[in-house]
């Protein structure tokens, strides 16, 4: 049986589905054509069954007795005219003895059911059954209780049987019109499945060819054709591997993308740590040394450019972590300790600055490490571009709104749409540190943290970072809050 199930689902879709129709039809014409023979043979039994009933009354003779064919009784002929000319009659008596009359076709064989009937002794309850006459040929059988037999005076029973020679064959003939019949539509009903079958799976063969040449070609402009009014279930997955195939081509894109920004961006500071580094190994292979300000120089050159390369490869690391990845760091967070830990981190970089906080309770949904980096990064751009002995004003209201406001030169209007974009960075601001991906991280955070972030001017001058997280000033009682 397993084999059998496991050769079945190894056939294609179409042979499988043509099988299930037939089986389905099959079954279906076989109770019908079961029921229908059962119901046409009950319907013969029963006329058969009536004319045995009207040949009772004429099974005997005028008096009530039943003339023996070896009975020594007046065997007058005039006296059997009134009498059948087919059909079988005897009579059986209580010791098993049977009386059989000269008009009977033959004998029928006794069964223990037709002596019952004696036992019995009612004459209003008659016995139907099948048997067989002595020469072996099925016929229809009708015992009833007849009373005491006068030649004998013991109690017996009239047998009344007919030939079922003429049913048999009815119902033989019927078997066989309904076989034929049988195999014939369930015949139909695989070839109409085998053509429902191609009809309904021709759209599934064009998805099959079209996600076939995207495997072998890896050409992801590839779309199914899709009726703008279908609903149905092929339609729908049409639809969705057009999806698919277009968010894997923007994501190629935007990989591609990522791919030459980030090897344009390496390229400048491996390029000057190449050239430090050839200048301070020709120095010791020649055996001329380099003036000790310019060796001090050069090696603070190869390590700003180190850690320039180390900051780069690490917020590429950012930004190449999967959604899967940061869900299943996802929790309660306390965005003022949040805050207040990058606000730490900022007065180290910014000594020279005056940095003033105003940080109310709020709780967010998010990654700790990636919220506080995104945080990080709004302050570091906020002390970059601040003035020496400038100030920062930091606000968290009670509402989730964070604000960071620094009184630097600002950003051009022109500029203001970029600033989110990846490895974009102001020409103001390529002279100083930096891979032009602080901000672009800050947005990805935020975003997948379910808020927003812009960047505007500030009134008075300066630059203002304005971040809304969804939250609440007090954290959920379930919820442990991270970093407490």
């Amino acid at each position: 049986m397993n084999r059998v199930l496991h050769r079945f689902r190894t056939l294609p879709i179409r042979a499988r589905l043509s099988l299930l129709v037939a089986a389905a039809v099959a079954f279906a014409v076989a109770a019908v054509s079961v029921t229908c023979w059962f119901i046409v043979q009950g319907k013969l039994y029963e006329q058969v069954n009536n004319d045995l009933s009207k040949m009772v009354a004429r099974g005997v003779g005028p008096d009530g007795v039943i003339v023996c064919a070896d009975s020594s009784q007046d065997n007058n002929t005039n006296k059997d005219e009134f009498q059948p000319k087919n059909g079988y009659f005897q009579l059986v008596r209580q010791n098993g003895t049977t009386c059989v009359p000269r008009y009977s076709e033959g004998t029928v064989k006794v069964t223990d059911s037709d002596k019952e009937v004696i036992k019995r002794a009612d004459i209003t309850k008659a016995n139907y059954r099948n048997g067989t006459d002595g020469d072996g040929n099925a016929v229809r059988v009708l015992t009833m209780y007849k009373g005491i037999d006068q030649v004998t005076s013991q109690p017996a029973a009239l047998m009344v049987a007919t030939s079922l020679k003429g049913t048999q064959s009815t119902l033989n003939e019927l078997a066989l019109i309904l076989l034929l019949v049988s195999g014939v539509g369930v015949l139909g009903a695989g070839a109409a499945g085998l053509a429902v079958a191609r009809a309904g799976l021709r759209p599934v063969d064009k998805l099959t060819e079209a996600v076939e040449h995207v495997a072998r070609t890896e050409d992801l402009s590839v779309r199914i054709p899709v009726e703008e009014d279908s609903e149905d279930e092929v339609a729908r997955l049409s639809r969705s591997f057009n999806s698919m195939t277009s968010s894997l081509a923007s994501s190629r894109e935007l990989q591609q993308q990522l791919i030459a920004d980030a090897g344009h961006e390496l390229r400048t500071p491996l390029t000057s740590l190449r050239t430090n580094i050839e200048l301070l190994t020709r120095s010791e292979e020649t055996g001329r040394p380099i003036p000790e300000a310019d060796r001090k120089a050069l090696l603070a050159s190869v390590k700003a450019q180190m850690t320039e390369l180390a900051a780069l490869i690490g917020d590429l690391q950012e930004l190449s972590r999967s959604e899967g990845q940061r869900g299943e760091r996802v929790q309660v967070v306390s965005l003022e300790d949040t805050v207040e830990s990058a606000l730490r981190r900022a007065r180290l970089r910014g000594p020279e600055l005056t940095i003033d906080a105003d940080l109310q309770p709020w709780y967010v949904r998010a990654e700790p490490a990636a919220l506080e980096r995104a945080v990080v990064n709004i302050l570091d751009n906020a002390v970059k571009f601040s003035p020496e002995g400038g100030s920062v004003e930091v606000r968290l209201t009670s509402e989730g709104t964070l604000t960071v406001r620094d009184h630097g030169p600002g950003i051009p209007e022109d500029e203001l749409p970029h600033v989110f974009d990846r490895f974009w960075r102001s020409p103001s601001a390529r002279a100083l540190p930096g891979s032009g991906l602080g901000l672009s991280i800050v947005a990805r955070t935020v975003e997948q943290a379910g808020g927003e972030v812009t960047l505007g001017h500030a009134p008075g001058g300066g630059t203002i970072a304005t971040v809304h997280l969804p939250g609440a000033p007090t954290p959920p009682p379930e919820n442990p809050v991270a970093g407490q």
